[in-house]
């Protein structure tokens, strides 16, 4: 199973997201008992590659997704660190994808929160090329968030998105259930076994209130190929022996 550090980027901190209102985001002073300056987002990242071994970011520009103001610098530096980024930068066109690429991700993530359309999708998958573009299934409580004024339904169950945007062309799918991000309530099993069912050839990670190793080892189970982590990173529930495990074949899909 793959680990994804996530570097959550916020007025030009990195911050520990938790469930609640993101203007309520702190800035990360620590990771495991080293020293964060002050959310220094770069220095993060670094901790997660070098004192973990982590060889994956997920990087979520949450200026860029809530205001429309992206931290392109920032974004450039943390890639810059040399580990694979996933973007999630509130991209919704063609244009913003290029751009995010263009930064130094390695994936392009499209988010059901920002989203417009299904037509959108395919139109960016399309022209990067579906193999770099990731969609994130955002959940609130295991319901879907549909952009405002987007043409998804909302009434659309959560497994029935994923399989519409597998069809738009996507190279892999996130479920994240920002109400369990930063909690260490645990995951929802069922939905996202529900969603490997109905995408059983695309790479499916999951994130939001992942505790620990047990909670890997169900992902596993439920077919899951990744874990964004960020809390039991910090907190050291999860560290280098832990990461070090996930290339046992219990690990594997």
């Amino acid at each position: 199973m793959r680990i994804l550090g996530v570097v959550d980027l916020q007025a030009g901190r990195a911050v520990h997201a938790r469930a609640g209102p993101r203007d309520a985001y702190r800035p990360v002073q620590s990771i495991a008992g080293a020293v964060i300056g002050s959310g220094d987002a770069v220095a993060l990242a670094r901790a997660y590659v070098d004192r973990f071994g982590v060889t994956e970011l997920y990087l979520a520009d949450l200026d860029a997704i809530v205001r429309g103001t992206p931290q392109d610098a920032l974004v450039a530096g943390v890639a810059a660190v040399g580990a694979p980024v996933w973007l999630d930068a509130g991209v919704s066109s063609v244009d913003r994808a290029r751009h995010a690429l263009d930064l130094g991700a390695a994936h392009v993530v499209v988010a059901l929160e920002t989203l417009a359309s299904y037509d959108s999708l395919a139109e960016i998958c399309g022209a990067v090329g579906g193999d770099r573009v990731a969609f994130s299934l955002d959940l609130r409580d295991g319901e879907p968030i549909v952009a405002s004024r987007g043409g998804i339904a909302r009434a659309e169950p959560a497994h029935s998105i994923a399989a519409r945007a597998a069809r738009a062309g996507v190279g892999a799918v996130i479920v994240i259930d920002l109400t369990r991000v930063g909690t260490g309530s645990g995951l929802d099993l069922p939905l996202i076994s529900r969603v490997r069912k109905t995408v059983p050839d695309l790479p499916l990670l999951a994130g939001g209130g992942v505790r620990g190793l047990e909670d890997l080892r169900q992902l596993a189970a439920c077919g899951c190929d990744g874990a964004l982590v960020a809390t039991a990173l910090h907190d050291g529930r999860i560290g280098v022996r832990e990461i070090a495990a996930l290339g046992h074949p219990s690990f594997s899909r």
